[in-house]
């Protein structure tokens, strides 16, 4: 089944001769539960398409659609709530936040949604990482990719349907690199979550169960939808 899907999404910036088509008339659809690589050089349109189907910038026309629900039908308010909600996010640069401790890092989506942390689940995550002994630790005293597990931990934490990992490898080394690519498939069927990562690498974006290419803000012919 089908959780989150786009159609026809376009999305211009700059006008005349400054006018970039960043996504010309974009549709794809992903399965639920499985973890699929957007793939694109630079300048694709591979980021723009993965803020759009995050809800995070809205297109010039098209529709995103996830778990049924088309977001952009959405006031502002209501889609941060819904995205709060509903989608986890992974940056490169992991936007942890400097003053927490990483425990206060994970669970503070979930605080600022006023939810219940699900103490179990979040233990379970926080064991799956193998972070556990570095709750009370600041962001600044951990290693790039101690600081991205703590980034996947807390996208996992408030339970979304959907995680969107925008070149979560980008800072790290290789060896680092397949450490993390490995714990996001593990965490994707362990907790049944559908993950969907934009890449340029395609030795990264080979272990995902399935890629869509982006070229030119359209994605590649005969590419499979996902």
């Amino acid at each position: 089944m089908s959780i989150l899907k786009s159609d026809n999404l376009c999305k211009t910036y700059g006008s005349g001769e400054n006018e970039v088509k960043a996504l010309d008339h974009v549709s794809i659809s992903i399965e639920e539960g499985s973890f699929i690589s957007i793939i694109g050089t630079s300048g694709s349109g591979k980021s723009t398409l993965l803020n759009m189907l995050g809800g995070l910038d809205r297109p010039d026309s098209g529709t995103v659609t996830v778990a049924g629900k088309e977001i952009f039908s959405m006031s502002d308010e209501q889609l941060t709530v819904y995205r709060r909600r509903n989608i986890g996010f992974v940056f490169q640069n992991y936007n942890l936040v400097p003053i927490l401790n990483v425990y206060e890092n994970i669970v503070l989506p979930i605080e600022l949604d006023g939810s219940e942390v699900d103490k179990k689940f979040v233990k379970d995550i926080i064991g799956t990482l193998g972070i556990e002994k570095k709750l009370t630790s600041m962001p600044n005293q951990l290693s790039g990719g101690q600081q991205q597990r703590v980034a996947i931990a807390r996208a996992l934490a408030s339970k979304p349907a959907i995680i969107l990992a925008d070149e979560p490898t980008g800072n790290l080394d290789s060896r680092t690199s397949m450490d993390v690519l490995s714990l996001l498939k593990v965490t994707s069927r362990e907790f049944d979550q559908t993950i969907a990562m934009i890449t340029h690498n395609e030795e990264i974006a080979l272990m995902a169960d399935g890629m869509i290419h982006i070229e030119d803000g359209r994605v590649k012919a005969g590419d499979p939808v996902c």
